[in-house]
């Protein structure tokens, strides 16, 4: 089975990923307030964390430089993040803060599903 960790405080955004992942072998925890995505990581062991770029106060990038932190930092483990854009031109940006990849809001099931197959580890 597979975790994916959601940091997005939008129903609408949940209700995507919900739908576009939904799969037996799939199990979707979330984090509605970003300052918490580090505590969230490490409490869920996720195998994938997706970001919202517009997410809280702190906004996507904020978070995924955080995750990408606290893991140098031995807080949590090295998880990809992909960050859900609003735009395509924000590609550049997801790069620059250390995203795995990145795809831009709204995007189809296939197109979450081909990302994550991507990243998420053989086997699980």
């Amino acid at each position: 089975m597979s975790t994916l960790l959601l940091v997005a405080d939008t129903t609408w955004v949940r209700n995507d990923v919900l739908a576009a992942v939904a799969e037996p072998d799939v199990r979707v925890a979330t984090c509605e307030d970003p300052r918490r995505a580090v505590e969230a990581v490490a409490a869920e062991q996720p195998d994938v964390v997706l970001v919202d770029m517009q997410v809280g106060s702190m906004g996507g990038m904020a978070v995924t430089r955080a995750l990408r932190d606290a893991a140098a930092e031995g807080e949590i483990p090295d998880v990809p993040v992909v960050l859900l854009l609003d735009r395509h031109a924000d590609q550049f940006l997801a790069r620059r803060a250390g995203a795995a990849a990145a795809i831009t809001k709204p995007f189809t099931p296939q197109d979450l599903r081909l990302v994550l197959t991507e990243l998420l580890p053989v086997g699980r």
